[in-house]
């Protein structure tokens, strides 16, 4: 991959958006790219961080497990996500484990260059710190959705959630979720069960809030979705 196009697809990154070409440069002097296949652990929860990753193409699952060994999703991202939030500034391990979930192009930056070259570019961090100030009120308001909702509402706020960052219009009315996720997956993104998230969904679909199109993706309202919670 030339430095042109590193640089064209970092700058698709909400982190990096806002700076000009000459700001960069340096940025993509230190980024790697690879080539990662599904059932690869990127890392695992309690290892020394090392890297922060940007997702060029592909599916990665981010997720802890219990003292059961039960598994709880954080989160999953796709193409224009990066990941852990918090890998630039903390001296820390991973919060979670880390899975390629299909086969995904990845850029990764090492935190310790990119730390040293961010002492030396107060303005860019600056920047940098808008952006993950944004993912923070996101994480925030997740927080209230598990504090403040019946599982119910929990569900349709998860797929509002999907559509938002991982929809596309289908019609005028409807928004696919692009993503491909088991009702399991599902549950294990609200701490939920398997069985509860499949009865709310056939409640949804038979209000006609949700439905499936022949490749199994789901199908939402979101206006209708959003009604729902009033």
């Amino acid at each position: 991959m030339t430095p042109k196009a590193i640089r064209e697809l970092l700058q698709r990154f909400t982190l990096f958006k806002d700076l000009t070409e000459e700001e960069m440069i340096p940025i993509v002097e230190l980024a790697k790219h690879r080539l990662f296949f599904q059932g690869t652990h990127l890392f695992m929860h309690g290892d020394p961080l090392t890297s922060v990753y940007f997702i060029q193409k592909g599916k990665i699952k981010i997720y802890r497990t219990d003292i059961h060994g039960k598994e709880q999703i954080i989160n999953v991202l796709g193409p224009g996500e990066m990941f852990p939030h918090q890998g630039f500034f903390r001296k820390d391990n991973y919060p979670a484990h880390a899975e390629v979930m299909e086969d995904s192009n990845l850029i990764y930056i090492p935190i310790n260059l990119f730390e040293n070259f961010l002492i030396n570019h107060p303005e860019i961090c600056v920047k940098l710190f808008k952006v993950l100030g944004d993912k923070i009120v996101d994480l925030q308001n997740r927080l209230e959705e598990k504090m403040l909702h019946n599982t119910y509402e929990q569900v349709i706020l998860l797929l509002l959630r999907l559509a938002k960052n991982n929809g596309k219009e289908h019609d005028e009315k409807l928004t696919k979720i692009t993503l491909q996720l088991t009702n399991r997956e599902l549950a294990n993104m609200i701490g939920s069960s398997r069985e509860t998230v499949s009865r709310t969904l056939t409640q949804l679909k038979k209000k006609n809030l949700v439905s499936s199109n022949d490749s199994g993706y789901l199908l939402i309202d979101m206006e209708a979705l959003q009604d729902e919670l009033i």
